[in-house]
């Protein structure tokens, strides 16, 4: 089972190794009836028995999860390995005939591990598709999600963003509470899951605000450039980023509001 997309060198050499081992595993092992010839098909799974694999031996199927394919098997490939309920909204595809040669599930099993050398070449086979996958995955990643955030404990009164200062990284309480100041004066709080010193990163000006942990705190620091892509291509992150925004704004509007009529009724 392969992602669909462009692979590399590595994984296009491990694909043609995997591929040439269900053949040699199966050559000594009698077929439990006639090929299966099957035509297109966008639901292949209900037309195969659950107590057979099935070597494919001319065609390609196609995995869908919902209605997108992911990922596909080709000529070669050992089918109906992957059942139970955890692929109940997988559907395999085919856009075109298939040919897919049957053997009882479990005399295949029981033909590879009575030979140590095929049970070592299954396993194999196994964590060969598993670290293609994984590759896939690791392509696909965006950059800025890979472990590059630090994680910092601070006791209470910690200084964690000093007002001047010059903008490198965004922060979010994981756990505790700080307090916001402008020229020594409380403007606002920041709880738990609070995101803050963003402001300064987008305009590159010095911090505007100094920010203080009220209580002892778990910090998570995410670097600068890393966090104005996570906002691009991460839609939840800008959102978060919006409504902490707006709460710091009302807050600071429910502060400015009593001294504004304060200073009217002088």
């Amino acid at each position: 089972m392969y992602l669909l997309g462009e692979q590399s060198t590595h994984n296009d050499a491990l694909i043609n190794r995997l591929q040439s081992l269900p053949a040699q595993w199966l050559r000594d092992l009698a077929p439990s009836g006639p090929v299966l010839q099957v035509d297109a098909t966008d639901d292949l799974r209900p037309l195969l028995p659950t107590e057979q694999l099935f070597l494919l031996s001319d065609g390609v199927i196609n995995g869908c999860i919902g209605a997108r394919p992911l990922f596909y098997w080709q000529e070669g490939d050992l089918i109906g390995l992957q059942q139970g309920d955890a692929w109940d909204d997988c559907r395999w595809c085919c856009d075109a005939p298939l040919r897919l040669q049957p053997y009882r599930r479990e005399e295949v099993f029981r033909h590879l591990f009575a030979d140590a050398r095929w049970a070592q070449q299954f396993v194999e086979y196994l964590q060969g598709h598993l670290a293609i996958l994984a590759h896939a995955v690791a392509q696909m990643k965006p950059r800025e999600f890979r472990s590059s955030n630090g994680f910092k404990r601070v006791e209470a009164g910690a200084t964690l963003i000093r007002q001047g200062d010059v903008a490198d990284h965004v922060f979010v309480i994981i756990d505790g509470h700080a307090e916001a100041f402008v020229d020594g004066n409380k403007v606002g709080d920041v709880p738990k899951d609070e995101i803050f010193g963003a402001m300064a990163i987008f305009t590159g000006e010095p911090r505007n605000a100094t920010v203080i942990a009220r209580v002892p705190s778990t910090v998570m620091m995410i670097p600068g450039d890393q966090f104005l892509s996570m906002t691009r291509t991460n839609p939840k992150i800008a959102h978060s980023l919006i409504e902490s925004m707006a709460r710091r704004i009302g807050q600071l509007n429910r502060q400015i509001a009593p001294t504004a009529v304060t200073q009217g009724q002088r």
